[in-house]
């Protein structure tokens, strides 16, 4: 089964790295975040990747250039001159294949530019957040659900400690940083059938958006809840916690 992740988003809230690399190539521990992301899908046996890049998609091409410069296999072609290049890389491991799909593309127009290469169910991620889901199971309840889409649904930690009060204002309970409050979120990590392209209308199509609201108003939008760790990285505090996570050996994603 193939793992498509999106790695081309301008990583606009944090600038402090991304304009110098995009987002997914921001390093925890001194390895790009997309790596991890790979190394979590590896982990659970999934090692057929195709990476959408596309802000500064040089350096996401030019990283498994290096990584596989021993390889068995190593080439540089083009699909269509001018608008789309392909690094195709193979290890005994690993099967990558990074595709440029355009500056401005949205989430669902980047997925597009996979369509060629995927033939059945695929699994599906964003480029910027860590887990420790088991994409096994996630693929179950998929199969079982017989749904078009499932995501991985998490409660994140809030932000700020919350408060809880008694009947005259005084505080009954103080909570440092509870997690999440009741509600559950997208937290990607997606299992797919190949009807979704059907819903996807152009490169501008924002995934989470038409398709994935069209596929729920069907009834065949599916959640596998995952109770335990995930953390996006959409600013520096985020890639200073992950950073900390790692360094003090608390990484569960690992």
């Amino acid at each position: 089964m193939k793992v498509v992740i999106l790695a081309g988003g301008l990583g606009s809230r944090i600038t402090e790295e991304s304009h110098m690399k995009p987002k997914p190539m921001i390093e925890i521990g001194g390895t790009p975040i997309l790596v991890h992301i790979m190394n979590h899908y590896s982990k659970h046996g999934f090692n057929d990747f195709i990476i959408l890049a596309g802000y500064k998609s040089e350096h996401i091409f030019s990283y498994f250039a290096d990584f596989y410069a021993n390889s068995s296999k190593n080439s540089i072609f083009n699909l269509e001159s001018g608008k789309r290049e392909d690094l195709e890389v193979e290890t005994k491991k690993w099967s990558v294949q990074v595709i440029d799909s355009g500056l401005n593309t949205q989430t669902g127009g980047r997925l597009l530019w996979a369509k060629d290469f995927i033939k059945g169910d695929f699994l599906l991620t964003y480029g910027d957040g860590l887990s420790d889901v088991d994409i096994n199971k996630l693929v179950e309840s998929h199969k079982l659900d017989k749904n078009i889409v499932t995501l991985t649904a998490v409660q994140p930690e809030a932000r700020f400690g919350a408060l809880e009060f008694g009947e005259k204002n005084n505080i009954s309970g103080f909570y440092e940083k509870p997690k999440g409050d009741g509600h559950w979120i997208n937290g990607g990590f997606f299992c797919c059938k190949k009807d979704i392209f059907e819903y996807i209308r152009s490169d501008k199509e924002i995934l989470e958006r038409f398709p994935l609201k069209s596929i729920s108003e069907l009834g065949r939008l599916g959640a596998y809840k995952h109770e335990g760790f995930w953390h996006p990285m959409d600013t520096l505090r985020d890639k200073n916690k992950l950073e900390l996570l790692l360094k003090e050996d608390k990484a569960p994603w690992v």
